[in-house]
C-alpha cells in the first residue's frame, strides 16, 4: 500500500453539505436495518442537530477536508469532543466519522487522514482520539486496528425470534 501525506483543512459550507448528507444516509442504513426508515431518518437528523447545533461553525468541533500532495480532496473528518467525558475535564477527543472518496481508497489515504487526526488531536493537547466503528464494517476495524487502534468496549447484539 501506498504512503501517502494529508492536510486537513477546514471544510468549505459546500463540502460540509455534502458530507452531511453523506454521513446522514449512512446512518440511515445502518439504522433502518432495526427500524423503519423515516423514524430512522428523524433520528439522524436530530442527532445531527444535537452534535452539530450550529453546523460548520460548531465550537470544538473540527469539519475538515483532507487534501493530498497533488491539491486534491480525497476524503473528509470530523473530530470533536469524547461524548463520554463530562464537559471541562476531556483527555480524549472523538473521531464521529471519516470518509474517504471511493476514487482514493485502497491507497493509504484512510492511514493518512488518520494520522493527521490524531495530529491535530494531540496538537490541542489531548491524550487519546476514539471512535465508534460497526462490527460488520471490516475495512473500517482492519484500518483503526493497523493504526494501532485497540477495543476500548464491546457491545454484543443477538436478534431473537419472538
Amino acid at each position: 500500500m501506498d504512503v501517502q501525506k494529508v492536510t486537513l483543512r477546514r471544510m468549505t459550507p459546500s463540502e460540509y453539505e455534502a458530507a452531511t448528507r453523506h454521513r446522514e444516509a449512512a446512518v440511515v442504513l445502518e439504522l433502518a436495518k432495526r427500524m423503519p426508515e423515516e423514524p430512522a431518518r428523524e433520528r439522524v437528523r436530530r442527532g445531527t442537530a444535537q452534535y452539530l447545533p450550529d453546523g460548520l461553525d460548531t465550537a470544538d468541533h473540527h469539519l475538515l477536508s483532507a487534501v493530498n500532495e497533488s491539491g486534491e480532496v480525497v476524503g473528509t473528518a470530523w473530530i470533536g469532543p469524547d461524548p463520554r467525558e463530562a464537559f471541562g475535564t476531556a483527555t480524549s477527543a472523538w473521531l464521529y466519522d471519516l470518509h474517504v472518496f471511493a476514487a482514493f481508497r485502497r491507497h493509504g489515504y484512510g492511514s493518512a487522514v488518520l494520522a493527521a487526526a490524531e495530529r491535530l488531536v494531540a496538537a490541542e493537547g489531548l491524550t487519546s482520539l476514539a471512535l465508534n466503528v460497526l462490527g460488520d464494517n471490516e475495512a473500517a476495524i482492519a484500518l483503526y486496528r493497523r493504526s494501532g487502534y485497540g477495543v476500548s468496549a464491546m457491545y454484543l447484539q443477538k436478534d431473537v425470534q419472538r
